[in-house]
């Protein structure tokens, strides 16, 4: 029997990204390859792209570039580049890149192991479908087949591409129209994956609000898609990632009210505080709209996290647009956000409005300023968890302390705490009492064990 070949996979980007590289690494499995960490042992190596900020192209180029002296002493390796930037970029990879064997996008994700394949006699190829095929891809939707990196934890995909037009996304380009995934199809998933010793989902799509719409074409389905999987057996948490506040529903507000499964963590991307810059950004709501919607969500959901996105610097932001942004994110309290620098996507709206572009020195200041007022929030956030005692699912040893584990709490907050028994080990539930709040994360010590892990045998990747 001769040595089975190995694969790496880098992964540029979002959830969704590394999710595909989940699945990715799962077909590359099936086709009896085995998953090494060091690139330069691997015999097929993948660089799944991201194009969401401008230095994209670099961070990929740069890659590439280090390994074109590594295929010139090993000619047999295959170098594949799929999903956002190969999607946009097609051809002009093998333009910049000779020795990239295979180039797919993010509709046929599922055709790689097929195009490495023909590569190797063909030589390079380029396959880029600029729409899903359901043929194609129809082996890529059940998570259960994905190699992940907690195999307690795994995302479900319910949708894929975006209907929305905000001016600073190059997503609907790259990713298309929405297309829902089939509700029966999801909960059968969910089933399967529960049956694996998967405790965790986490529903991706790009709006999950809005799945279904393309199915029913009347109210989306997503309340409804939450409470079914809430009642699958085995499955103790849900997450959801990412809602659009226009579409934040009284009923999607009342399923995870209602269910102890879906975890009280809200991520509510705000952008910006200014109605004149929301506008400008066509996000489809006014400040007033969202904030109301975050107090309903914090009216009926007990103990509710929210975490946010904000950009700074969008074109034609004034000073005054940016100081009524320090003012809602004070007033919203959020527990964490995820902050941004405006970067001009060709293929965008923001990417033409160059006159209105904003200095840098300008931009760096208020990013400096807005970190201030999330870091104050967030440390009251967690500083008022001092004394609680809170219900983990360890995930691992702490990456800067291996005598810590590390785990999440229900509302998705960080906790580190004290290795005090050797059966603690990753996908276990444990009761730890908090003794510590920091802006992004928490300390604590081990209380008890709710459970032990359920997961079968961990296959180790680095994806």
């Amino acid at each position: 029997m001769g040595t089975a070949k190995k694969f790496a996979i880098r992964t540029f980007g979002c959830q969704m990204n590394e999710h595909d590289s989940e699945r990715l690494a799962g077909l590359m499995v099936a086709e009896g390859m085995v998953a090494v960490a060091d690139e330069s042992e691997a015999d097929v190596v993948i660089f799944n792209t991201c194009t969401i900020r401008a230095n994209a192209d670099l961070k990929l180029y740069s890659a590439l570039g280090q390994m074109k002296a590594l295929k010139e002493r090993r000619p047999q390796m295959q170098i594949a580049v799929g999903g956002c930037m190969a999607q946009k970029d097609r051809g002009q990879i093998l333009e910049r890149a000779s020795w990239v064997d295979v180039v797919f996008g993010t509709h046929n994700l599922a055709a790689a192991p097929r195009l490495l394949e023909r590569s190797r006699t063909e030589g390079p190829i380029v396959e880029v479908l600029d729409a899903p095929d359901p043929e194609a891809n129809r082996d890529m939707a059940p998570a259960l087949y994905a190699i992940r990196e907690l195999p307690f934890a795994a995302w479900i995909t319910i949708q894929t591409g975006c209907d929305n037009t905000c001016a600073y996304c190059i997503v609907p380009a790259v990713r298309g129209a929405e297309i829902s995934r089939p509700f029966a199809d999801l909960v059968t998933e969910a089933e399967m994956l529960a049956a694996t010793g998967v405790t965790e989902i986490t529903v991706l799509g790009q709006n999950v609000n809005s799945y279904g719409r393309d199915i029913t074409r009347r109210s989306p389905l997503f309340a409804d898609l939450l409470r079914a999987l809430a009642r699958v057996e085995g499955i103790e948490r849900i997450r959801f990632t990412s809602p659009h506040p226009k579409d934040l529903r009284p009923e999607t507000i009342a399923a995870m009210a209602e269910s102890a499964t879906v975890c009280p963590q809200l991520h509510l991307p705000l952008q910006s505080g200014s109605n004149r810059v929301l506008k400008a950004m066509r996000r489809g709501y006014k400040v007033e709209r969202y904030m109301e919607r975050l107090g309903q969500a914090r009216a009926a959901i007990q103990d509710l996290a929210v975490t946010t996105d904000l950009i700074v610097g969008f074109p034609g932001e004034s000073d005054a647009d940016f100081d009524e942004t320090l003012d809602v994110v004070a007033a919203c309290e959020f527990d964490s956000a995820y902050t941004f620098i405006f970067s001009p996507r060709e293929g965008t709206r923001g990417a033409l409005m160059t006159s209105q572009f904003i200095p840098e020195e300008v931009i760096k200041s208020r990013f400096e300023r807005l970190k201030q007022v999330l870091d104050r929030s967030a440390l009251r956030k967690h500083e008022a968890r001092v004394g609680r005692r809170e219900e983990v699912l360890v995930e691992g040893p702490s990456r800067r302390n291996e005598l810590m584990l590390s785990g999440r709490t229900r509302q998705g907050k960080l906790i580190h705490f004290p290795q005090v028994d050797e059966s603690l080990r990753p996908g276990a539930l444990v009761m730890v009492d908090v003794t510590h709040g920091a802006p992004y994360h928490l300390l604590g010590e081990y209380a008890s064990t709710v459970r032990a892990p359920r997961h079968k045998v961990r296959i180790p990747l680095n994806l």
